[in-house]
């Protein structure tokens, strides 16, 4: 199972899909090498080095600044809004649950943070689940 195309994003659209895999990642409070392979694979593939380096540790700090300080509530409206389109949503959408279950084991703050997501995201909460779902079992 692929994501759909990402040619017509955005920086700005890349950057709020690159810091949702990264919540994704740290969604059950660890970083499992297999996360952090994924995770480095889909965002060098994702980006296709439209974002330099430097960029992506900036973004990435303050991704983690903005967290601490906001909350997650706060940095998924703010990826809503960024994610204007219903196709980079659901992009973004699918990218996130790749990266939980990376490591084989979706946990329970996992599922939540999916559920926020695609909430947040106005996504369709049953296809949601069903993306989840197939990913898990691939």
């Amino acid at each position: 199972m692929s994501p759909p195309p990402l040619q017509t994003l955005d920086e700005p659209n890349l950057e709020a899909l690159v810091e949702l895999m990264f919540l994704a990642a740290f969604a059950d409070g660890e970083f499992s090498p297999e996360e952090k392979i994924h995770f480095a694979r889909s965002v060098e593939s994702l980006t296709d080095r439209r974002i330099p380096q430097s960029t992506m540790d900036t973004l990435l700090q303050s991704v983690v600044e903005q967290l601490h300080r906001e909350g997650r509530a706060a940095r998924l409206a703010s990826l809503k809004e960024r994610l204007a389109s219903p196709q980079a949503r659901k992009v973004a959408f699918f990218l996130a649950a790749q990266v939980v279950v990376a490591d084989g084991i979706v946990r329970s703050s996992e599922r939540e943070l999916l559920l926020d997501v695609a909430a947040a995201l106005e996504l369709d909460q049953a296809e949601a689940a069903e993306i989840v779902r197939k990913l898990a079992a691939s």
